[in-house]
């Protein structure tokens, strides 16, 4: 009898894996995929458009960050500076904030090669506002 864990012979996984809804980190056959990003501050949350004109920095934290995620200013995308898979850091200029308001502030990991497997990669984490004053 199969028990409800991952851990089983290579023939009986993948209908497990997609049967029990085990995680990717688990199942061999997700390769490739990756964890759909998660965020849960910003640092500064507050910054002037004086400072974005000089380039702020700007530092998102959460979880589940890779080398190919990208932080979204609004709906530009911006390359990251991954920190660890918990940090990411972006300069901000004026070239994506325009002027003083509220910025809408998300992380966006492309999907891996993850076929057809049940195996979820990738996707864009929640949104958080970033005030311009």
């Amino acid at each position: 009898m199969l028990s409800r864990t991952c851990a089983l012979s290579l023939a009986g996984l993948l209908a497990l894996s997609v049967l029990s809804g085990c995680n990717n980190t688990l199942n061999p056959l997700c390769g490739s995929s990756r964890p759909a990003p998660l965020i849960g501050s910003l640092s500064p949350s507050t910054v002037t458009f004086a400072q974005v004109q000089q380039g702020a920095t700007l530092t998102v934290n959460g979880s589940h960050f890779v080398s190919a995620s990208q932080i979204m200013i609004n709906t530009t995308p911006l390359s990251a500076t991954v920190v660890s898979d918990q940090q990411l850091k972006v300069k901000i200029t004026p070239d994506v904030i325009s002027g003083p308001g509220t910025v809408k502030v998300s992380v966006y990991t492309p999907s891996g090669n993850s076929g057809d497997l049940g195996c979820s990669s990738g996707g864009t984490s929640s949104v958080l506002t970033l005030t311009v004053n």
